[in-house]
């Protein structure tokens, strides 16, 4: 029944939106199967830049955010200066907007002599903004772990970074999935942030092909695509948080 109410409601917004008085124009602008066409093979193309910044900013972020939430998470004086780099390094590029990272990243450094690497650098700085997003949502996983498992693990003879490694950590970050789905859903869409400093990634790509034929369609073959990509995911995060609910209440039976 879910699934008739769904395509009745699909079927009038569509009706509605096809009989509207401006849609020729419209679909003129926008959908033109014509342009559609040709700028399909280039935007393709150019979308591998897009799933290849993403799969090495993914590891690269889930690498350094678990470094930086450690090191948040240590307890002592002697580890005040390490706590204070992560706070410090999480509300500078947390606070900043990612636009203005990657624009000093990827103009300002080699301006200074370093290589001018577009791609290289675009890479470096959605890793360094994410990285601060991610580390938040592992320190919220470990801080979830209840301090009894870390006080079982040192009463058995285990170190705090060994307590760390093997009996928090794990438990943490079986928690923390659907958030860190959630982060890299983000992660995908912002790749598209590079094309400001000269990476041709599919945004760019429909740019171009937009400026040699003033129709729109090309940009909305782009959206299409990253839609392609996040859709999935999504609908995985949906997923694992339901099957986390009916664990919760098997558990709590």
């Amino acid at each position: 029944m879910s699934i008739v109410s769904t395509l009745i409601v699909i079927s009038v917004v569509g009706f509605v939106v096809v009989n509207s008085p401006g849609w020729e124009r419209v679909q003129e602008a926008f959908f033109n199967p014509k342009y559609a066409a040709a700028a399909w093979p280039k935007i393709w193309a150019a979308f591998g830049r897009n799933v290849a910044l993403f799969l090495l900013a993914e590891v690269l972020v889930l690498a350094f955010g678990l470094l930086l939430a450690v090191m948040r998470s240590l307890k002592g004086p002697v580890f005040t200066p390490i706590r204070g780099f992560a706070i410090i390094y999480v509300d500078i590029f947390r606070g900043l907007p990612g636009i203005l990272v990657v624009y000093v990243l990827g103009l300002g450094l080699p301006a200074l002599g370093l290589p001018a690497n577009p791609f290289f650098w675009g890479l470096v700085a959605l890793v360094l903004i994410y990285s601060a997003y991610v580390s938040e949502v592992y320190r919220a996983g470990i801080e979830s772990v209840h301090p009894s498992q870390d006080a079982a693990a040192r009463s058995l003879g285990l170190s705090q970074s060994q307590s760390l490694r093997w009996v928090v950590v794990p438990q943490a970050v079986r928690r923390i999935v659907p958030p860190l789905l959630n982060d890299f859903i983000g992660l995908t869409k912002d790749t598209a942030l590079v094309s400001l400093i000269g990476v041709v990634e599919a945004f760019r790509r429909g740019q171009i092909e937009y400026a040699g034929s003033f129709n729109f369609t090309p940009i909305v073959v782009t959206g299409m695509l990253f839609l392609v990509l996040t859709i999935p995911m999504s609908r995985f995060v949906d997923w694992l948080v339901e099957r986390d609910r009916r664990r919760q209440m098997a558990t709590a039976r």
